[in-house]
């Protein structure tokens, strides 16, 4: 699990390479969804949604996995209540 800790985002059209337009999230990914005859996507928890309804070759049903866990922030910030 440790080379997925340092995943991208790559949601939600899956593009590479030249093909990466709408991929600039930089948010670590959490969840894994497999496609068919490419890699597996990576994507962080907003981009999961769109990019089982966008990303191409995805299979359905889909197929996804919990490649890390969602960060959550250990103390509350100056302006929480």
């Amino acid at each position: 699990m440790s080379a997925h800790r340092d995943a991208r985002c790559r949601g939600p059209y899956g593009g590479e390479g030249h093909q990466a337009d709408g991929t600039d999230c930089s948010d670590p990914a959490v969840f894994e969804v497999a496609r068919h005859g490419r890699p597996s996507l990576p994507v962080c928890p907003v981009h999961l949604g769109p990019a089982l309804l966008m990303a191409s070759r995805i299979l359905w049903p889909p197929v996804i996995r919990l490649i890390a866990r969602p960060t959550t922030p250990t103390a509350p910030g100056p302006h929480a209540r």
